[in-house]
């Protein structure tokens, strides 16, 4: 199913702390040796999760509660009023980010985000509204999405439908991933008003597609096809192309094991290899994923599902976004279980 090519398809030269002349130098010379360059954007992130951009600013959640605002080497960190109090557990906190599609004239996006309340922990799907830079939580989509100690997925995307895609984990519970009734360890289809899409697979309900763990990365091809990345349990992560209504087997199965009426990956990193992949881009046929403890961005080719690395040693990475050929990444070496610099976390842009 899988063939693996553990080839470095580029070479950092890293520009952060360097004086515009020293950066340009450094250019020069990585395009003289045929290198590419990439540069840092931002630096001193704090656990960032999810990149969100429009033209030319950036907007990336930090899991610590704040939502980063970077335009023009200009950086800001806006505060956001919650709700409901933050968790701080273990791969919780303010995790999924998009901005509204009118968003210029609205000023509003949705964030996905965990809360405890009492002795119970749950995740919500929210509305914000941007003020003067704070941004307010104005109005509740979802709640009480499960959440348990580990596994609470949490990307969100806007689809080409223009509907609002949202990924959940298991929530600690396998079992919850196969029961129809529970929104934990699916991927949930919503309209951006927070009702349920007359054409969802399953009537009267935001589920999409179930049978997930912890899923982290939500993406579409040129074709319209949706993708979208798991972890799986130690290794056995995994890269599925997503359908309406389709169950993707866990925990009845995982990584390259077959079932009838269930689903195997398109690609799988087996029982050896560990990527942790977490968000997700695609472009010219290909899907860039970020892996964390794969401290990597990878780069899957549908058709000839061959895989290639293209960053390999900034760290754990946690989101990946595209651009014609300019890719943009974060790092993720904050959140506990990286070796963080002085200076991380960090974006990156790269020019492909």
């Amino acid at each position: 199913m899988l063939k693996f090519m553990a080839s470095f398809g580029v070479t950092l030269l890293l520009l952060a702390g360097c004086s515009k002349k020293d950066q340009q130098t450094v250019m020069e010379i990585g395009q003289a040796k045929g290198v590419n360059v990439a540069e840092v954007i931002a630096q001193n992130l704090q656990a960032p999760w999810a990149i969100e951009k429009i033209e030319n600013t950036f907007f990336i959640t930090e899991r610590t509660g704040a939502i980063v605002k970077i335009q023009d080497d200009k950086t800001v960190r806006q505060k956001v009023q919650l709700k409901q109090h933050l968790s701080t557990a273990s791969e919780a906190g303010l995790l999924g980010f998009v901005l509204a599609p009118d968003f210029v004239d609205s000023n509003q996006a949705f964030a996905y985000y965990t809360y405890e309340k009492g002795s119970e922990q749950f995740n919500r799907i929210v509305l914000l509204q941007l003020k003067k830079d704070v941004w307010y939580e104005e109005k509740v989509l979802i709640d009480k999405i499960p959440s348990g100690t580990y596994h609470h997925g949490g990307r969100l995307k806007i689809g080409p439908d223009r509907k609002l895609y949202a990924t959940t984990g298991d929530a600690s519970n396998p079992e919850l991933a196969q029961d129809k009734l529970s929104l934990a360890g699916k991927i949930l289809r919503l309209n951006i008003d927070g009702s349920i899409p007359d054409d969802n697979p399953f009537d009267h309900y935001y589920i999409f597609s179930y049978g997930h763990r912890n899923p982290q990365g939500l993406t579409w091809t040129a074709d319209g096809k949706m993708y979208a990345t798991e972890h799986g349990q130690n290794a056995n992560d995994e890269v599925n192309e997503i359908q309406a209504g389709k169950n993707y087997g866990w925990p009845i199965i995982e990584g390259s094991e077959q079932q009838q009426g269930l689903v195997t990956p398109i690609f799988t990193s087996g029982a050896s290899t560990t990527w942790a992949p977490s968000g997700m881009v695609s472009a010219n046929g290909e899907l860039y994923v970020a892996a964390l403890r794969g401290t990597a961005i990878l780069a899957f080719d549908i058709q000839t599902q061959d895989v290639r690395t293209i960053i390999n040693y900034v760290g754990r990475i946690r989101d990946v976004w595209i651009e014609g050929d300019t890719l943009y990444w974060i790092t993720n070496n904050t959140d506990c279980r990286g070796q963080a610099s002085k200076v991380d976390d960090r974006l990156f842009k790269l020019e492909l």
